[in-house]
């Protein structure tokens, strides 16, 4: 039997897989889409309505994963009363946008990505509701930014698409980086990021020094998500998306978010006079924006998104007065937003779809043409306006109520009822302006297309939240009543304060304001009506062009970035390295300007003649190496190489073969990689280099290298001199060593670091090993060195000669022709490499060796075959793949490590057993070697991929057309 832990994680999951399936469906696979769309959505649904029994009685479900508990960072879902109703709306309109958008986008669109961002964006929207974790919560609200930015961009060919999903990302994005830092700064109050404990907490963050600055950076996290002034300018400017996106995103979900996050924080931020003046201050002037430019558009998604802006502010301005009432009626006010804007703006994506134009002034009479479609736009409209007998007066009703009940003595509460009343008489004006312009009146004339009702599933979705709008207007003690008090309660506890939901309660000052706004709405529409359409923007406001104040401070900052680039920047290597060189220096400087400089009181070791040769050995290979890079660039590499061969035999005199092996090995293939690159550096210094007469500015050059490597360098060895000579107590090597065959089963101390006790950071590894590789791949496929930075033009002409000598399948295909190797050594070493490979790979838990150093080795061995026999007959024998194996690899890592969550243990736990096999006798088997297998996979196809696009460029120049068809080949899903 599943539990409710189990549902509420098949819930979540349940779209993020879908989002993956649908991407592997054909472009023109629309209906097999939707269908999977469709049925992904209703199975999460169901899943969460199976839940609410438990919520209904108060209960909180919850289920946790331990990941990091030492820094409080745990995988924890919560849902309560307030977030499955949050998640009833994200999966019950998400159903129905699904099954619009199926009638609305055209069989000639991408349809399956649209449906895939769709439901990465629902399943990122559930993870944000469900979170338990603060830390959680900002990794699933910047997965909002990232799939709305996606879907706002989904018709990419319009530049109007583009730019818009990038205002969006960048606001949006940029406020979730000051909710995470928010998050941190009550983490660092309360000392977790459990939302339980920060819940239980509320007074020790309210008197807290971090609480004002926490208060504000939440604030503007939800703020940008959620269009408050100012930065509401990126939501009109999101209906370039398609009106299914518009429909989900732009009135039910994301713009929700931001009010989410206020609810749930609400406990422990509200009731403090900055909370009040910023919150209330902020939803009163975005509730009255939003509302006079909302009249003033042509536009019909324009209109709604302005409409969507004001109504965000009444919510925004009702958690700002503080009160439990004020909650309540924002709770409910939410719900109710999210039926008649999701339905509006489906209906006008209808005439959009049917009539080819959505401009106001073009539209007349199509109640004639589209009497279903007008009539449930009408019905939506006026539950927009307050109507009664509507879900929209209900909310209304509280909402003028608590404006009229709030004293504290302030202006903002003087002005409040009069203000209130004035922005929903405009409400009114506007969507009487919505129904009247494009359904009333004499048929219009010239219309794209003659207009025509929809089908009828593409209305059923209407339909659905219309009826939703009437029925809880009507009854709204037996429909809406059980849920809004499971959700608010979930946030109050105790303090839920009485309520009532009754369609009646007397003429009441509420009431009166209610009928006046109807009323003045009615009255100003009428007498403007006709000025309406001839408007060229909302007037005062009009001159404050959102966009165009975005791109002013956007082209700003790209303007300084580039001016302090010119300053500071260069793009000579050298200089770069030479920054980051000083800026690590002066960085570990730093702790010591306060402190000192200070030497323990350890005896010190005397130095072994043996191993001061060696190091002396290893000085002067470093020095030769500098000094040959200016007159021989293949002895500066060997040299170096020097270098690196003296650390290996440091590993091995101080005991580490382990550590030795892998230096070893990545000598030699870095050694080969450079040496291929060697054929695209620069024409050497002049002659006069030899001569003595280097220009002064080299000279500097040259000099200041050599002041800032002395530098680092001994400030590195005082450093660890100071370390190593203070007594150290109690270090985790001493548990390691003690716990790696206890418990991971290998005597190999640092193998079992990597893929067990530190298994999460080889993953991280493997992870930008592989993106490394893909970047290495990316710069190099269309990369043309110049012909004379490759070959002196002696040696083009024996290059030519030589061509001349060849046959045409042969030309230009080995390195052997330049290195001078046999080429049947190099063919005969390939599965001794292979044996070996494999023998480091199987040993590796118990005896120096592991993945990397077994991928590293197999990799050479590839290395030697191309140096043997050129890049293609390489791959059409070894028809190599690399990105299959970087695939493979990560895959195999990620299962692994999944595996153990399987039996209640935290990602990437080893489990390790003895068997009996028969004749053999007890082997080891332990889950460690496939973690190790994944490694030894990704590093060879990382390491493939880089030789293949180093290989390919370094052999001849330019490339022959062949040449990139055969790279296509030799890898074919790149």
């Amino acid at each position: 039997m599943v539990t409710r832990e189990g549902i509420l994680w098949l819930a979540l999951v349940l779209p993020f897989f879908g989002s993956l399936g649908a991407s592997f469906l054909p472009v023109k696979a629309r209906n097999s889409a939707a269908m999977l769309a469709g049925l992904i959505a209703l199975a999460a649904l169901a899943l969460i309505v199976s839940l609410y029994p438990a919520v209904a009685d108060g209960a909180v479900v919850k289920s946790r994963v331990e990941w990091l508990p030492s820094l409080g960072l745990n995988l924890l879902l919560r849902l309560d009363g307030m977030s499955w109703l949050f998640a009833l709306m994200i999966l019950g309109i998400g159903l129905l946008v699904v099954l619009y958008a199926r009638y609305y986008m055209s069989p000639n669109d991408p349809v399956p990505r649209f449906f895939s961002f769709l439901l990465a964006f629902m399943g990122s929207m559930l993870g944000l509701v469900v979170s338990g974790n603060l830390v959680q919560l900002a990794f699933f609200w910047e997965l909002t930014s990232l799939f709305s930015f996606l879907l706002i961009g989904y018709w990419h060919h319009n530049e109007s698409a583009r730019s818009s999903a990038r205002m969006a990302l960048i606001v949006t994005a940029a406020g979730g980086l000051c909710l995470l830092l928010g998050i941190l700064l009550i983490g660092k109050i309360v000392g977790s990021y459990d939302l339980d404990i920060v819940l239980a907490a509320a007074e020790g963050i309210k008197t807290s020094r971090y609480y004002v600055p926490a208060l504000i950076l939440i604030l503007l996290g939800a703020f940008t998500k959620s269009a408050q002034f100012p930065f509401h300018f990126w939501l009109p400017h999101a209906m370039a998306a398609p009106t299914p996106v518009s429909a989900y995103l732009h009135s039910a979900t994301m713009v929700k978010a931001g009010i989410f996050v206020l609810i749930r924080f609400w406990p422990v931020l509200a009731g403090t006079e900055l909370w009040y003046l910023i919150v209330g201050t902020v939803g009163l002037i975005t509730f009255v924006i939003g509302a006079w430019a909302a009249v003033f558009q042509q536009d019909l998604k324009s209109l709604l998104a302005y409409s969507t802006i004001s109504h965000l502010g009444i919510i925004t301005l009702l958690l700002g007065l503080g009160t439990p009432l004020g909650l309540v009626a924002a709770v409910f006010h939410t719900v109710n937003h999210a039926t008649f804007k999701a339905s509006l703006f489906m209906a006008a994506g209808i005439i959009d779809h049917e009539t080819g134009t959505r401009d106001l002034r073009r539209l007349s009479g199509l109640f004639r043409y589209m009497p279903y479609t007008g009539t449930l736009a009408m019905v939506a409209a006026a539950a927009m306006a307050g109507v009664p007998l509507l879900n929209g007066f209900l909310s209304k009703e509280m909402f003028l109520a608590e404006a009229l009940e709030f004293r504290d003595g302030s202006l903002l509460d003087t002005l409040l009822p009069f203000v209130a009343t004035a922005a929903l008489a405009l409400s009114v004006l506007y969507s009487l302006r919505f129904i009247h312009q494009a359904f009333f009146g004499a048929p219009a004339t010239d219309l794209p297309k003659q207009p025509h009702e929809a089908p009828f599933w593409m209305r059923l979705p209407i339909e659905v939240l219309v009826l939703i709008c009437l029925v809880v207007g009507v009854v709204p003690a037996y429909t809406i009543g059980p849920v809004l008090d499971a959700a608010v309660r979930a946030v109050l506890h105790e303090n839920t304060p009485y309520y009532s939901l009754a369609t009646w309660h007397g003429f009441t000052r509420p009431l009166l304001l209610s009928l006046l706004a109807l009323a003045g709405g009615t009255v100003a529409y009428l007498l403007l009506r006709t000025k309406l359409n001839s408007a060229g923007g909302a007037p005062v406001i009009r001159y404050f062009k959102g966009r165009r104040m975005f791109e002013t401070v956007l082209a700003s900052v790209i303007g300084a970035s580039r001016r302090l680039e010119e300053m500071v920047g260069t793009r000579r290597l050298q200089s770069q390295l030479r920054i980051l060189v000083a800026i690590a220096a002066f960085a570990a400087l730093l702790p010591f300007i306060p402190a000192g400089y200070a030497i323990g009181s350890e005896r010190i070791t005397p130095v072994q003649p043996g191993f001061a040769a060696i190091w002396v050995v290893g000085a002067l290979c470093a020095i030769g190496s500098a000094w040959q890079a200016k007159y021989h660039r293949l002895a500066a590499l060997i040299l170096m190489a020097g270098a690196g061969l003296v650390c290996c035999l440091s590993f091995v005199w101080l005991s580490a073969p382990d550590l030795a092996l892998t230096q070893l090995l990545v000598e030699t293939v870095t050694t080969v990689l450079l040496l291929l690159g060697l054929r695209w550096m620069p024409k050497r210094e002049p002659q006069q280099w030899r001569r003595g007469r280097a220009p002064r500015s080299v000279l500097f050059r040259r000099g200041t290298d050599l002041a800032l490597a002395i530098a680092a360098g001994a400030g590195m060895a005082l450093l660890s001199f100071a370390m190593m000579t203070f007594p150290i107590g109690h270090t985790i090597s001493r548990y390691l060593v003690e716990h790696a065959y206890a418990e991971a089963g290998g005597r190999n101390v640092v193998n079992v670091i990597l893929v067990d006790f530190r298994a999460f950071d080889t993953f991280g590894e493997i992870t930008v090993l592989a993106i490394v590789g893909l970047t290495v791949y990316a710069l190099l496929r269309r990369f043309r060195p110049a012909r004379e930075s490759v070959r002196t033009p002696e040696q083009q002409r024996i290059q030519n000669a030589f061509d001349d000598s060849r046959s045409e399948r042969d030309r230009g295909d080995t390195l052997t022709d330049y290195l001078l190797v046999p080429r049947v050594v190099m063919e005969w070493l390939f599965p001794a490499f292979v044996a070996f490979s494999l023998y480091l790979l199987i040993r590796g838990h118990d005896l120096p060796g592991g993945g990397f150093a077994a991928g590293i080795t197999m990799a050479i061995a590839l290395v030697l075959q191309y140096m043997a026999a050129g890049t293609r007959s390489v791959e059409e024998r070894l028809r190599v793949k690399p990105l299959s194996w970087m695939g493979a690899g990560l895959l195999l890592t990620l299962f692994t490590g999944l595996g153990a969550t399987l039996f209640d243990s935290p990602f990437l736990t080893t489990w390790f057993r003895y068997a009996d096999v028969p004749l053999i006798g007890k082997v080891p088997l332990a889950s460690a070697l496939l973690f190790d297998l994944g490694v030894f996979l990704l590093v060879i196809g990382a390491t493939a991929l880089v030789l293949i696009a180093i290989a390919h460029q370094s052999i001849r120049t330019p490339l022959r057309r062949r040449d990139m068809e055969l790279i296509s080949r030799s890898e074919g899903e790149v």
